[in-house]
């Protein structure tokens, strides 16, 4: 791939679909070139890479399967080679709980969501971190959880752990890190209308079912979290470090009512 990328530069996993893409392209707009991940939609990271080209910025993608160590090392290491050192990273990648209860679920189930959804980001950050440290420019870490870090789910026993999970280590890091003018935050969305909620998109009726439980009484957009992602990335968020900022359009606070 060309040497093209210039800093500020974000980094932004999972940016072939959703809110990936709508971050990648917001901080784009907030002047950072870009470099994305991908696991198996090729054509979709290369269609938000157009995106950001049309913004006025550089950007490039890489596949990156995060629940492989090596994949991680290599995009770091490339980076190296390039003398390129990340301002920003964006943890967004993720898998979805499959709906399987804890009793029933494999070994494999289990290991490969934790995998993916808390040891890949702890992989990731400690990689940007190191790099940042050493840097010493400061730096911006957000992790995208959901609000089942707080909020368990029957058949999510896995998914709910990791996202619980995720929200100490950034809470952690971000004690760690803070002394090195790195921020560390967590945006927690509820329902969003990206391709995990493909159903509800494609399914007026079942849309409409799932909405009643928001009291703002419809789902977030990606562009609403890219938003917010945006603003915890930029300088204006200088003194914002540790803090979990769930957007759900209420949800979270909503589930014990009519109890």
């Amino acid at each position: 791939m060309p040497d093209t990328l210039q800093n500020p530069l974000a980094i932004v996993t999972g940016a072939d679909s959703g809110i990936g893409r709508a971050t990648a392209i917001a901080l784009a707009k907030a002047g950072h070139d870009l470099l994305i991940t991908y696991r198996s939609d090729r054509d979709g990271a290369s269609e938000t890479v157009s995106k950001i080209t049309q913004i006025g910025r550089r950007a490039r993608h890489v596949r990156c399967d995060q629940s492989v160590p090596d994949d991680i090392a290599a995009m770091f290491a490339d980076l190296d080679d390039r003398g390129i050192a990340a301002r920003v990273l964006v943890n967004n990648a993720g898998i979805d709980a499959n709906g399987t209860p804890a009793a029933q679920m494999t070994d494999d189930d289990w290991l490969k969501t934790i995998a993916t959804d808390l040891t890949g980001p702890f992989m990731l950050c400690r990689a940007f971190a190191t790099r940042a440290v050493r840097a010493g420019n400061g730096g911006r870490i957000v992790n995208v959880s959901s609000i089942h870090e707080d909020t368990p789910r029957i058949g999510s026993a896995a998914y709910d752990a990791a996202k619980g999970g995720l929200r100490m280590l950034t809470r952690t890091l971000a004690l760690e890190l803070a002394g090195d003018a790195i921020t560390v935050n967590n945006v927690a969305p509820g329902m969003i209308l990206t391709p995990i909620n493909q159903a509800a998109k494609d399914d007026p009726d079942l849309r409409r079912k799932m909405e009643k439980n928001i009291p703002l009484g419809r789902a977030g957009e990606p562009h609403e979290v890219a938003d917010l992602i945006a603003f915890l990335a930029s300088d204006a968020a200088a003194y914002v470090t540790g803090q979990s900022f769930f957007i759900d359009g209420g949800l979270s606070i909503n589930l014990g009512q009519g109890a």
